[in-house]
């Protein structure tokens, strides 16, 4: 169970982008994380007529490492660490460090 998940609001502690926050849209196996809005890159694309893609310089973004990122914390207003706890059914919830408030409301 990974403590940064699809879909959580994340701010970006370190880098370029320090600061900014974003929605994480993907979480690779390799430790990094794609973040909507976060480490834009100018890539150049090809056309392809066929597909409809035209060509050019177009920005993309591109994956962070997950320790670099950290889970919104919206009471406190900033970034919070992530852990887990045993509810009393057995279920593993997210839980915010600082406060012990679960992470999925």
């Amino acid at each position: 169970m990974n403590k940064i998940r699809k879909g959580d609001e994340v701010i970006v502690t370190t880098g370029k982008d320090k600061g900014r926050r974003g929605t994480v849209l993907q979480v690779f196996a390799d430790s990094r994380v794609l973040v909507e809005g976060i480490n834009i890159a100018k890539k150049h694309q090809k056309g392809n007529p066929q597909a409809g893609v035209e060509g050019g310089i177009v920005e993309k973004a591109m994956p962070v490492e997950i320790s670099n990122v950290m889970v919104f914390n919206p009471k406190a207003k900033k970034g919070d660490r992530v852990g887990f706890n045993v509810g009393k059914d057995g279920e593993k919830v997210r839980v915010f460090r600082s406060s012990g408030e679960p992470v999925d409301i």
